[in-house]
């Protein structure tokens, strides 16, 4: 990658963009597997299964203990996790897939305010100014009747519902970057299937169907692709502070939005093009400020590597 492209988009960045391909990938599958008529507790678990058994060889692979060291604070990052996943599939079957995403990505906000308070880290200005272009985007795409105060055309609880998976992605957000000072990223990425497979079979009792070769294919899929995301957003984790890291990952949005014209024929509005370009000139912001802060670091002031506290 050239020297002025790598400068201006850090790893962390790079990790981030490649973890919101892959959600956008992995909520995709998730509304093509609904069609077919899977409930969700069982994606949820199909999903944790592919991604245990991955993880399982990786850590083995790594030669690494299979219940790391922190382990009330992995289970958290499970139990966060599981909530968050569960909220975030049920939305994503519930609505249509760009306002499912954007709904979600409502979590930056909380991760930066979590961040503050137990991470305590410092909110650059770049990030503020971020969020919130980011958050008018938003907005301006959903154009919620309970913000307006017109009846809503979407459902009400599936809202809430992706509001709370943020919430919970956030929670999870927090607790991976503190885990990553201890943790090896495999081992906190296992810990996320070890909650959410039993917990998804016992909510999901007798509702099981048995999917055919095609949704059984798709399946499979919502658990790699979520791999790929989980991968990319906990190394993203060690290489940049939450509330930034996490304000990138709103290009996911932008993907859905392209998948979901792709494969589910839905078109844009202009309301949404217009959220859009709010979102991207947010993340540019955001790029920018980042380029400022990397600053200090080539004059040697931070050494190469190295986070400023």
């Amino acid at each position: 990658m050239p020297q002025s492209l790598s400068s201006s988009f850090p790893i962390g960045v790079r990790y981030m963009m490649v973890s919101a391909l892959g959600f956008a990938l992995m909520t995709s599958a998730v509304k093509l597997v609904s069609v077919h008529g899977i409930p969700v507790m069982e994606i949820v678990a199909a999903r944790a299964l592919v991604s245990l058994i991955i993880s399982y060889v990786d850590v083995r692979r790594k030669g690494l203990s299979l219940l790391g060291h922190n382990k009330p604070l992995l289970m958290a990052r499970g139990i966060f996790g599981t909530m968050a996943l569960i909220c975030v599939y049920y939305a994503v079957t519930t609505l249509p897939l760009a306002e499912a995403t954007i709904l979600q990505y409502l979590h930056p906000v909380f991760t930066a305010i979590l961040a503050l308070f137990f991470l305590k880290e410092r909110v650059q200005m770049s990030t503020i100014i971020c969020i919130a272009l980011c958050i008018a985007g938003l907005m301006t795409i959903v154009r919620p009747g309970f913000l307006f105060g017109e009846p809503g055309d979407m459902p009400t609880f599936s809202i809430l519902m992706a509001l709370l998976g943020a919430f919970g992605s956030a929670c999870a957000y927090v607790v991976v970057r503190k885990l990553s000072q201890t943790e090896d990223s495999s081992v906190i990425i296992l810990y996320f299937p070890l909650v959410a497979l039993p917990v998804s079979l016992v909510l999901m009792g007798g509702d099981f169907v048995v999917p055919d070769f095609q949704t059984a294919v798709l399946l499979i899929l919502v658990g790699v692709f979520t791999q790929i995301g989980q991968v990319g957003i906990t190394n993203a984790m060690k290489t940049e502070v939450a509330s930034k890291a996490t304000a990138y990952s709103y290009v996911q949005v932008i993907f859905s939005m392209v998948l979901g014209w792709a494969l589910f024929n839905e078109l844009p509005s202009h309301w949404t093009l217009i959220g859009g370009a709010m979102i991207m000139g947010g993340a540019l912001v955001n790029v920018y400020g980042s380029m400022k802060a990397q600053a200090p670091k080539a004059a040697g002031t931070i050494a190469p590597g190295k986070q400023a506290v």
